[in-house]
């Protein structure tokens, strides 16, 4: 049976690291923040839940400068 430190030492890189690649993942869709209320609460299916959504919309309101 192998003991602790193989196993550490077959799980471990050997050399320096190095990044290979930066990338930026965009989603296929684009939902805006003044819309997402109304979107969260259609696909959670809450809809009927009015008071809860407008508090939830108080919560998100940026100030505009």
């Amino acid at each position: 049976m192998a003991d602790l430190q193989e196993i550490r030492r077959s799980q471990r890189a050997e050399g320096p690291a190095a990044v290979l690649a930066i990338g930026t993942a965009t989603p296929a869709n684009v939902i805006y923040q003044a819309d997402y209320p109304d979107y969260y609460f259609r696909i959670t299916k809450s809809d009927h839940l009015t008071e809860l959504k407008e508090k939830f919309k108080r919560m998100r309101q940026v100030d505009d400068p």
